[in-house]
């Protein structure tokens, strides 16, 4: 298995800089990383370091609560992309979802698939906050909606990615959607647990250590 091509290399701390944006994309391109993930204001220096390389720029939009509107989403999703994201992880509306407003939820989906015209959407459903019938209901409903992922975690709720999770939606959605485990993933084994479980990505800030 190459493990790296799994790996979203990411940095979404509030206090990164310049250097350390640049210094995880020379990571990215020297292990292979599938993406690096940063915030929307390092998009375009990751664009930059990344040029003439395989590893793709993903960054977060609606981050990371999920509570901007959808107009605001759609509006980051454009300007990421115009900055040269290729893949965009947007935080689902949790509180709509919670109060079984599902259109709401599908709705604002749908506003970032269509504003990012073909580009890789993940949804990030925030699993921590969710009962396991709004998981499944919140996957389906990324499926629904054309988003090319869901995915488990922002990394700053109260826990992150579990096997558990990763199976359940597995086991609801099949192939529909694809899978993006994060959060709290430290060590070759959690990363190749969720892959066994149906995760096809693991976004982690401790991608180098993983594969080394």
């Amino acid at each position: 298995m190459n493990l790296a091509s799994y790996i979203d290399h990411t940095l979404l701390k509030a206090e990164a800089v310049s250097d350390d944006i640049k210094r995880i994309c020379r990571e990215a391109i020297e292990y292979k990383f599938a993406a690096v993930c940063v915030n929307p204001c390092f998009v375009r220096l990751a664009s930059e370091m990344l040029k003439g390389s395989n590893v793709g720029v993903a960054t977060v939009v609606g981050f990371p609560l999920g509570a901007s509107t959808t107009t605001v989403k759609m509006a980051e999703t454009i300007d990421a992309i115009e900055n040269g994201a290729t893949e965009i992880d947007m935080v689902m509306a949790i509180g709509f979802l919670k109060e079984g407003n599902f259109k709401a939820v599908s709705d604002d989906i749908k506003g970032v698939v269509k504003a990012a015209k073909g580009k890789i959407v993940k949804v990030i459903i925030e699993t921590c906050y969710l009962t396991p019938e709004q998981i499944v209901r919140a996957s389906i409903i990324a499926a629904d909606a054309n988003a090319h992922y869901v995915k488990t975690s922002t990394g700053f709720g109260s826990r992150g990615a579990t096997v558990e999770d990763i199976r359940l939606i597995k086991k609801e959605i099949g192939e529909r959607i694809k899978i993006k485990a994060s959060g709290g993933i430290k060590t070759r084994e959690q990363a190749l647990s969720m892959i066994e479980a149906g995760a096809s990505r693991i976004g982690t800030s401790s991608g180098v250590s993983i594969v080394s």
